[in-house]
C-alpha cells in the first residue's frame, strides 16, 4: 500500500519504519520539511532528531502534509493529540475521504506536569473528534495503549503474548487494520466496538505512564487474560 504517516515524532517514525520493512511505500507528512530536516537535538525522551533517523531509513519519504497524503491508500495519525486535527486538516479532507485512518495518538495535556491529564475523556475521545471532523474517513483507533517500540515488534515483551485493541465504526476498516497488525506479529487483537470505545483506550494511557514510572521501563503491555 501507499501509506501516509502524519507526524514526524518517535511513534510515527517507528510505525513508518515497520511498514516500510513490510514492503509498503511510506511517506511521512510534516508541516515544514525544511524545519524538520534542520533539527539537530534529541527530543525530551532522548529520541534522535529526525534527520539522524532518516539517514538509516532512506526509502521513507518526507513531504508537506498535503503532498504526503495525495494518492495515499492508507493513513496513520501520529501527530500529537493537540495537533492532530490541524495536521489532518492540512493533509486534506479530500485525501482522507474513503480511506482508512489509523489513529494512534492520545489527547495528552502536560500543562500540570506528569502524569498528564487528558484534554478530552469520559464523554468524548480524540478518536471521535477526528471521525466527526473527517466524516468520510474510516477512523480506527489502535496502538495507543503501548510504547511505540512495541508497535512493530510485539514479541519484544511476553513473547508477543499481549493485547492490542481496535475501535471504529467501519467493520471493513477494522479488518484491514487487524490484518496489518497481524503482519507485525500481533496475535491477540480485541475489537472493542465503535469509535466511541476509543474513550476507554485513551484513558488507559494514564495507567500505562504510571506503571512505566513504577517499574522503571516502558517495555511492557496490557494482556487480557481469559
Amino acid at each position: 500500500m501507499k501509506i501516509a504517516v502524519v507526524g514526524t515524532g518517535f511513534a510515527g517514525r517507528t510505525l513508518a519504519g515497520g511498514l516500510a520493512e513490510l514492503g509498503h511505500q511510506v511517506t511521512i507528512g510534516t508541516r515544514d520539511v525544511a524545519e524538520t530536516l534542520a533539527r539537530t537535538k534529541a527530543d525530551v525522551m532522548g529520541n534522535v532528531a529526525y534527520p539522524v533517523w532518516a539517514e538509516t531509513h532512506p526509502h521513507i519519504g518526507l513531504a508537506p502534509f498535503a503532498e504526503a497524503g495525495a494518492g495515499a491508500d492508507f493513513f496513520v495519525n501520529a501527530a500529537s493529540g493537540a495537533a492532530s486535527i490541524a495536521a489532518l486538516t492540512a493533509t486534506g479532507a479530500e485525501n482522507l475521504a474513503g480511506k482508512v485512518l489509523l489513529d494512534i495518538s492520545n489527547p495528552l495535556d502536560f500543562k500540570n506536569g506528569f502524569p498528564p491529564n487528558l484534554f478530552v475523556k469520559d464523554t468524548d475521545s480524540l478518536g471521535e473528534q477526528i471521525q466527526r471532523e473527517f466524516p468520510e474517513a474510516r477512523v480506527v483507533k489502535s496502538l495507543n495503549t503501548m510504547v511505540g517500540n512495541l508497535f512493530v515488534t510485539p514479541k519484544a515483551v511476553a513473547d508477543g503474548d499481549s493485547t492490542v485493541f481496535v475501535s471504529g465504526d467501519d467493520a471493513d476498516a477494522k479488518r484491514i487494520v487487524t490484518e496489518l497488525l497481524a503482519s507485525f506479529g500481533w496475535n491477540d487483537v480485541i475489537d472493542l466496538g465503535g469509535i466511541a470505545t476509543a474513550r476507554a483506550t485513551e484513558m488507559m494511557v494514564q495507567v500505562r505512564l504510571l506503571t512505566m514510572t513504577s517499574i522503571g521501563t516502558p517495555m511492557f503491555n496490557f494482556k487480557i487474560a481469559r
